[in-house]
């Protein structure tokens, strides 16, 4: 998995007051917690978090807190609601060792078959909660759709085989669908097998994530 290094200042003062001194000189306040160890309050401007944050994509963390080194991953942040500035950011320590979760973005290759006949693709999970060591941990999840007609789906527990490495949480949720159009519906695209399989895969909501 790939990771991004963020060098940041330790905390003095974690008051209401500190605080709004920080954001207003650009910084963003953080804490680090887990592994049983003490909370560490730091923080850094936020340019250092844009690679970070703004990106589909998940990383190991390797802080550097004025010279003390530790791997972790972002846990929760907090954004202004009217400027969408970062607030806050939580991170939790990991032992690179020993599996840890973190969601992971997921992707999709192919060309789907039920996509030729006029459905639609539609990726109802765009990051998978996955549980892994480091070295198992994929910088994304590849979904091959070839072969994924119109009312199909992919569910978290069809990539068991894929991933053997990996443990999914939540196997049932539908990850990748094909779906009906009126234009499938009108040319007459679907087979009497297929809009029944649409019909089951109708009754799928789709997940949202938070």
């Amino acid at each position: 998995m790939k990771s991004i290094e963020i060098k940041a200042k330790e905390r003095k003062e974690i008051g209401k007051k500190a605080t709004k001194q920080l954001r207003k000189e650009e910084n963003v306040p953080c804490v680090l917690y887990g592994q049983e160890k003490e909370n560490i309050h730091f923080y850094a401007h936020r340019n250092n978090f844009r690679k970070l944050v703004y990106t589909p994509n998940s990383y190991i963390v390797n802080l550097d807190i004025d010279g003390k080194k530790c791997q972790a991953i972002l846990k929760d942040i907090d954004f202004h609601p009217v400027t969408d500035d970062i607030q806050h950011i939580d991170f939790y320590r990991i032992d690179t060792s020993r599996a840890f979760k973190i969601p992971v973005p997921v992707k999709t290759s192919g060309l789907s078959k039920g996509v030729k006949a006029g459905g639609v693709l539609q990726v109802n999970r765009r990051k998978l909660l996955v549980k892994a060591t480091a070295d198992n941990m994929p910088d994304y999840i590849d979904i091959d759709v070839t072969d994924l007609g119109i009312g199909e789906a992919v569910r978290i527990n069809d990539l068991n085989e894929m991933y053997d490495n990996l443990e999914f949480l939540d196997p049932q949720s539908v990850v990748v669908t094909v779906n009906v159009t009126r234009l499938a519906k009108s040319t007459g695209a679907l087979t009497d097998e297929e809009e029944g399989e649409e019909g089951e895969a109708g009754e799928e909501e789709p997940t949202t994530e938070k």
